[in-house]
């Protein structure tokens, strides 16, 4: 019983808060047989990893306006889905969606499979991505638990064992409470609590459509769950980054192996990220000065870049396996944001363009 009472407050509650986002349908549409866009869904998905609404909301707007339906993505150029995908970070996953939005096409007739083992089977969709996808789409009675779920579910049920132990058990709850009907707007709606009301911090408790059958706040301790786990120290990375612009404006640059961190993005040559900078000699000949370091963090490392900069003719051929991108089709925008905080380290110690920055002139 207590079950099915969580079940109904949280549809009675997201059927009035539910939040308005562009790859959704709102729950009266849902409530009347109607699905969301299986396409629109897994976009969806894929950008929201690790990323939040608000960072992914114009990126999913401006992907469907260019590419509304996954074969338009599928037939996408490689360069124009990274380009646009530049700053959203976490780049294996627009790998993956090129690779994905490809087998529904080839293997599946454009169509998106509508059980979770078939959309397990495609590239880059793993287990809670298939869930979604299922509940959402295709109205599959599928658990669905993300980082807000997790939440949820710990206070709801007091659970105190820590992250990232407490998962097995925390994903057990959230099937005990996954319905049938409308498993779709479930699972947003156990989304949208843990987004809007049962937050990370200063939980909104008063409000809560779920506090009479929650034992952790019945205990008072909300606020403190879930645990964690310490987490360890990051390690720090150090490498140099390169940045040469000809006379004419031109920049010189690599498009990154398909494989590792940043993998097919535009960016500057330079050395391996190790805890020592290797051992390297400069793309090229030329003027090197220092433009200062910038400073990023990766999922498991801090990196520290120094950058240097350098000023070439306006012939200077580019070395094997990099290319000079001319100043009217360089778009610093197009660079993942370790790169443009390089070019910016670059922009400034190199100046504006003139003839002093020529050395064929």
């Amino acid at each position: 019983m207590r079950d099915t009472e969580i079940g109904s407050a949280l549809l009675a509650w997201y059927d009035v808060h539910a939040r308005d986002l562009p790859w959704r349908i709102g729950p009266a549409e849902s409530a009347a047989g109607r699905r969301a866009d299986p396409y629109r869904v897994w976009l969806s998905e894929i950008m929201l990893q690790q990323t939040t609404v608000a960072a992914v909301r114009s990126y999913f707007e401006r992907f469907t306006a260019i590419w509304p339906d996954v074969g338009a993505l599928a037939a996408a150029e490689d360069a124009r889905v990274m380009g646009e995908w530049a700053g959203l970070g976490y780049y294996a996953r627009a790998r993956n969606l090129l690779a994905c939005a490809r087998a529904v096409v080839s293997l599946h007739g454009g169509q998106f499979p509508d059980t979770r083992a078939g959309l397990e089977a495609l590239p880059g969709i793993g287990p809670y991505t298939s869930a979604a996808i299922a509940a959402i789409a295709f109205g599959r009675a599928e658990t669905v638990v993300d980082g807000n779920g997790e939440r949820v579910m710990a206070r709801l049920h007091a659970v105190e064992t820590p992250l990232p132990a407490a998962k097995p058990e925390l994903v057990a709850l959230a099937h005990a409470l996954t319905p049938q009907e409308r498993p779709g707007d479930h699972a947003q709606a156990v989304m949208d609590l843990g987004a809007t009301v049962c937050t990370p911090r200063r939980p909104a408790c008063g409000i809560c459509p779920l506090r009479p059958m929650c034992r952790a706040h019945a205990a008072g301790i909300a606020a403190d769950l879930p645990r964690k786990s310490p987490k360890p120290a990051k390690p720090v990375r150090r490498g140099v980054a390169y940045l040469a612009r000809r006379g004419d404006g031109a920049w010189l640059l690599e498009t990154r192996p398909a494989r590792g961190l940043l993998g097919g993005m535009l960016g500057w040559p330079g050395t391996d990220w190790a805890e020592r900078v290797p051992d390297h000699a400069p793309p090229l000949a030329a003027e090197w000065r220092p433009a200062g370091e910038v400073r990023h963090t990766f999922t498991h490392f801090h990196l520290v870049l120094d950058v240097r900069a350098a000023g070439l003719p306006r012939d200077a051929p580019a070395p094997a396996g990099l290319r000079f991108v001319g100043a009217r089709d360089f778009d610093p925008g197009d660079l993942p944001t370790l790169m443009r905080k390089a070019h910016a380290r670059g922009v400034a110690a190199l100046g504006p363009i003139d003839a002093g920055d020529d050395p064929g002139l």
